[in-house]
Parts: C-alpha cells; sequence; structure tokens
C-alpha cells in the first residue's frame, strides 16, 4: 500500500492511497467467508461453501464489492496512522480506480483538527481567592463552635438578632387558624427567618409584654390574600457563649488547649482554601487562555468531547449504583437537555485544546521517551498489567500518536501554569507557594516520601493539571478506552 496526504482548505486533508490487487486478495478472501454464511446452495451446509464453488456459481468478482467496502476504511486507518494525520471527523471516500478489477485507488477527504496561533499566553493573570487565613476567620469558627456550648439566659432589653424569643403566635388567614402557625411558648431566633420573612422585623426592638400584629405574604404563591399574625412576647434570652480557655478546648475536641484547637482550625481553613484557590486558578487558567483563540471551535470536535463527557457521566454513575435513567429521574433532564447543557463547558475545552496544542509547538515541548516509560508504568499499575503489554497494546490500537501529544499538552499545562500571575480579590499578586501542598512528617525523619502518600497530599501535582488534562485532551491515554475517530470511516 502506497499512500499520500494533500492540504486542502478548511482544515481539510485529502488521503489518497494505492492498493495493490494481492493486498486486497485477502479482503476478498473474507468476504467470500461472510456469503458463504449467507448463501444456501443444495449440498452444503450454511457457512461451509466452498470459494471456488461460490465464483463458478456468481462469478470471481462478485466479493469484490464487500471487500472494498470492508477494506478502504481498513487502509484509509493505516495512512492516516502512517502519516499521522489529526483527523476529527468521519472521511469521505471515493473509488477512483480498480472498483471492478485491477489495483485498487481512492481518497479520503477528512476534515483535520486546525492548528492555531495565539498570542500573550505567557502573560496571563487570573484572579483566584486569596489562599491565607484571616484571623476574623478564625474567630468565626471559634465562635461557630462556642455557639454548640452555648446556654440561653433571660436579658432585660429589647430583642436583636441572634437573641431567642419564647411567644404565643397566632396565624390566620381570612380569619381561620393556619395549622403549624399557631403556637404557645414557642421558641423562635431572631433573624433566623424561619416562619415568614416579615416577622424578623417585627420582632426585632420588642420586650416582654409587648404585643405585634401584622400582615404577610403568604408563602404559597397561589394561595389568594395575606396572612395575619399576632404575637405576645413572653421572654427574650441571649446565647451566652463559653470563655475560650483551654477548659472548653477539652470540652469541645480532642486538644488539650485552645491553642492546639485554633492551630488546628487555621490548618483545616489552610487547606480549604488553598483547595478552593487551585481549583480556580486551574479553571481561571483554562478560560482564560481559551479566550485567547480566535476560532469557532470545529463541531466535529465540539460533538466528540460531548460524547466523552457523557460517557465519563455514565461511568462515574456506576460507579455510584446509579443508571442513567435514575440520574435523569433525580435531576428532571431529558438527554437532550443534558447534552445541550455540556456543549458550553465541552467548546471551552476544545479552545483549551487546540490552544496547548499551540504552546506544545511554540515553546517546542515533546513527549520524550523517558516520558512515555513513566506514562506506561503508571497505565500499567491502575490496569493491574504488565508494562510491556501496555506498551504493545498502544502500539497495535495505533495510538502513540496520540498519547504523545496527550503529555506534550500536560507539559504545556505545566509551562503555563508556572508563568500564569495570580491575583487576590484586591489586586495584590499571590505567592505561589502558597498554593503548594504541605510537607509531609515522618516518624523517622525519613528523605524519601512514599510515592503513595505524595499523590494523596497532592506533591508534585502543578496548579491545575488535572483539570487541564481533563479540558484538554483529545484522546484517552488508556487504550482500553479509545475510540478514536480514524476506527469510524
Amino acid at each position: 500500500m502506497n499512500s499520500t496526504v494533500e492540504e486542502l482548505d478548511d482544515n481539510r486533508v485529502k488521503v489518497s492511497v494505492d492498493v495493490a490487487e494481492e493486498e486486497l486478495e485477502g479482503a476478498i478472501d473474507a468476504a467470500f467467508r461472510k456469503i458463504a454464511k449467507e448463501v444456501r446452495l443444495p449440498g452444503f451446509r450454511p457457512g461451509k461453501v466452498p470459494r471456488k464453488v461460490l465464483e463458478a456459481r456468481f462469478g470471481a468478482d462478485f466479493a469484490r464489492g464487500e471487500a472494498l467496502r470492508d477494506a478502504i476504511p481498513e487502509f484509509y486507518v493505516q495512512a492516516v496512522r502512517e502519516h499521522e494525520v489529526d483527523v476529527i471527523a468521519p472521511p469521505e471516500f471515493e473509488v477512483t480506480a480498480g472498483e471492478e478489477a485491477g489495483p485498487v485507488s481512492f481518497d479520503a477527504v477528512v476534515e483535520t483538527r486546525p492548528l492555531i496561533t495565539i498570542t500573550g499566553y505567557d502573560a496571563l493573570t487570573v484572579e483566584i481567592p486569596s489562599p491565607l487565613v484571616g484571623d476574623d476567620e478564625v474567630s468565626d469558627q471559634l465562635d461557630t463552635l462556642r455557639g454548640q456550648f452555648g446556654e440561653l439566659a433571660s436579658v432585660d432589653r429589647s430583642a436583636i438578632e441572634g437573641d431567642h424569643v419564647t411567644i404565643d403566635i397566632a396565624g390566620t388567614h381570612d380569619g381561620e387558624d393556619v395549622p403549624g402557625l399557631t403556637a404557645d411558648d414557642y421558641v423562635y431566633e431572631v433573624g433566623s427567618g424561619a416562619v415568614v420573612a416579615e416577622i424578623d422585623e417585627h420582632l426585632t426592638g420588642t420586650k416582654v409584654g409587648d404585643i405585634i400584629e401584622f400582615d404577610a405574604e403568604h408563602p404559597d404563591p397561589d394561595t389568594e390574600g395575606a396572612l395575619s399574625f399576632r404575637i405576645l412576647v413572653k421572654d427574650v434570652q441571649e446565647k451566652v457563649l463559653p470563655d475560650l480557655d483551654d477548659a472548653f478546648a477539652v470540652q469541645a475536641s480532642e486538644f488539650e488547649t485552645v491553642d492546639e484547637l485554633r492551630n488546628d482550625i487555621i490548618e483545616r481553613l489552610s487547606e480549604g482554601k488553598r483547595q478552593q484557590a487551585l481549583a480556580m486558578a486551574s479553571d481561571g487558567t483554562a478560560t482564560e487562555l481559551a479566550a485567547l483563540v480566535d476560532l469557532e471551535p470545529p463541531a466535529a470536535l465540539i460533538d466528540s468531547e460531548v460524547q466523552q463527557r457523557l460517557q465519563d457521566l455514565v461511568m462515574r454513575l456506576r460507579q455510584q449504583g446509579i443508571d442513567i435513567e435514575q440520574y435523569f429521574e433525580m435531576t428532571g433532564q431529558s438527554p437532550e437537555q443534558l447534552q445541550q447543557s455540556l456543549r458550553e463547558p465541552a467548546a471551552k475545552a476544545v479552545l483549551v485544546d487546540l490552544a496547548l496544542r499551540h504552546i506544545v509547538v511554540g515553546e517546542e515541548l515533546e513527549a520524550t521517551d523517558d516520558d512515555i516509560d513513566a506514562e506506561f508504568e503508571n497505565l500499567a499499575t491502575q490496569l493491574g498489567s504488565d508494562v510491556e503489554a501496555v506498551r504493545d497494546q498502544f502500539e497495535t490500537v495505533g495510538t502513540m500518536f496520540e498519547l504523545r501529544a496527550d503529555i506534550a499538552k500536560r507539559k504545556a499545562m505545566e509551562w503555563l501554569t508556572d508563568r500564569v500571575t495570580l491575583m487576590d480579590e484586591d489586586g495584590n499578586t499571590i505567592d505561589r507557594s502558597l498554593l503548594e501542598a504541605p510537607e509531609v512528617d515522618t516518624d523517622e525523619g525519613d528523605d524519601e516520601i512514599d510515592e503513595a502518600s505524595a499523590v494523596e497530599s497532592g506533591q508534585d501535582v502543578a496548579i491545575g493539571d488535572d483539570d487541564a488534562v481533563d479540558d484538554g485532551a483529545a484522546a484517552s491515554t488508556n487504550p482500553e478506552d479509545t475510540d478514536t475517530e480514524e476506527d469510524t470511516p
């Protein structure tokens, strides 16, 4: 087989393939075997009619059309892989010679991934929340914890937000009591909005013995007329918080001192804010990068990305014991609505993918042999397989080209995130070291950190790596999950 590739307009190429007659012989023989299963001839069992008998009965060229239909897509895929054509849609075939006899020639016109040029990617600025924990945030956490152990005490003053008032409440509609809105000695927290919005406004500033009457909108929009309330205030209590001391720390936590409790809160808040900042840095970087691409993303790529996201969703649901039909029932979505909701993020992912590929070329990044070996080792560990078996599977399926592209794109995202300027809401530059995972302490002080612990703690993970791979990946690096466009004529 000989093949050439000619570039056309609109991101299309023409793949021209010449196939010698003897190369087609295997496909013709396979076509005769297929026909033998379908025809019924006296004296032969189904599927057991010899080829010579079929040729004598129907002619030597009887199976040629069937053979061409099966073989041309296979020869096309070989040519695409040989020339590493990055196709994104099914091809249009045209047999130019040999349809009846002799060597076969055909053309395949196919859409390819566009190559773009962008500028400014090395000077992106992304706004994220500050990962620093403020004193007020720590105080709020401590006060919330103290509130769980607080006690109510009556006060001789007007009610304010946060107080608990004991009331007799009567709610009526058209002169009749409303079930659930009439009670005696009901304890209500001012500001909670637990009954109707107007109750907090009218209770604020009241004292013991006050009687308030007011109307409020009915919470049911289908019910006409307002609700009428009459409330007698019988007691006003404030929550008295325990002292913030070591005794409270022992009562409320596993720590012996309030300093240990405060440090634990700071650590937990810091980790939560760090994770939030990382996620927003990743998403913000992808958004800013996509905005640099002045191109309408190809529909074929969007469709492919939507299908990949649907497959990922189905797989995640299965892991939770939920099928897709149950998901539609729980969310109230239709399949069409779900697909439509995925198109916008899919389009963004396509633009990020195209931009990362440009950075790969512009910054001369590539997947080295060591990178490939490391990827195979990781995949073999995940699949519980042998490294060479995984490598052989990639080479057999013909997805080495996609694997190298994926690794190079990850390198591009790492290159990019190292150069993105991160700013907080006030316009202050954020020190990137604040987003690094804390070091893991070991009892013996070993220099080496267990690999599994490092992965779990987030070490060696650059900002946005996981999301970047999700947003930018065009092909799976798992050969068992690979379903490339080339395989579908």
